[in-house]
């Protein structure tokens, strides 16, 4: 296999799980765009969401990096099933559906907490990564700029729309997350 055919096979790879991060924060989005959201809040959410879409991958690959100089090839196995529980967890919970506790998403603490919790799926991802030799910058500029970009769509969807395409949103991108985990273990 070429240097090319690895390098585009990695960013397809990487597309592909940002895609599926970023679709919490969408989902998330429309959930909160459904409510209604200033334009102002849905760039200030955005940017938050895509902050924190960078710093948990990066934290997450850190971690990855030292688990895969301890497990060896044990590493693989490891961030596949990470992938595969947190993709199932993902779907699992948006099936559910359970009530979501209701707070101001425009004060800083709201912001906050919602950037982490739509981020938080970046953490593991990233320690998966850590695992296999990802590009960091590669990861972490598509990582924030899927979530930021996913999350604003979102925001400004629901905002649009009043339908319930959110609950939608977390089962895809578990599935996907989930699927990538058996690949990685198979």
């Amino acid at each position: 296999m070429s240097v090319d055919a690895a390098q585009t096979g990695q960013l397809l790879t990487l597309l592909t799980i940002a895609f599926a991060l970023g679709l919490d924060a969408f989902s998330l989005g429309i959930g909160i765009g459904l409510k209604g959201i200033r334009k102002l809040d849905i760039l200030k959410l955005g940017a938050v969401v895509a902050a924190f879409h960078m710093l948990m991958p990066l934290l997450g690959l850190a971690a990855g990096q030292a688990v895969s100089g301890l497990l060896g090839s044990v590493a693989t196995k490891a961030g596949g099933l990470l992938l595969l529980l947190l993709g199932g967890h993902m779907v699992y919970s948006s099936l559910r559906r359970e009530p979501a506790v209701q707070f101001d998403h425009r004060s800083p603490l709201g912001m906050l907490l919602l950037a982490l919790g739509v981020s938080i799926d970046s953490f593991s991802v990233g320690v998966s990564l850590g695992m296999f030799a990802a590009d960091l910058v590669m990861t972490v500029l598509l990582f924030g700029f899927l979530g930021g970009t996913m999350s604003i769509t979102g925001l400004l969807l629901g905002r649009k729309v009043g339908s319930g395409l959110g609950e939608y949103g977390e089962t895809c991108g578990g599935a996907i997350l989930f699927a990538f985990g058996v690949m990685f273990l198979l």
